[in-house]
């Protein structure tokens, strides 16, 4: 296969993820998704974080 043009090609896709000579391998540690109005927003490593999550502070007093 023509890796390099297989590089270029998705280069020029507007998506969040592009496979050339495999399907469905990804590393969990890098984002998925969120392209455009598609899908919930990013996933995968910290991206996963900010999504599914929010800061909150909790202030206890202890006698």
């Amino acid at each position: 296969a023509d890796l390099e043009k297989g590089r270029r090609i998705a280069e020029g896709i507007d998506t969040g993820m592009v496979w050339v000579n495999t399907w469905l391998h990804r590393d969990l540690r890098v984002p998925f998704g969120g392209v455009k109005e598609s899908g919930v927003g990013r996933e995968g490593g910290r991206w996963s974080l900010e999504f599914y999550s929010h800061a909150v502070n909790i202030c206890i007093k202890q006698d």
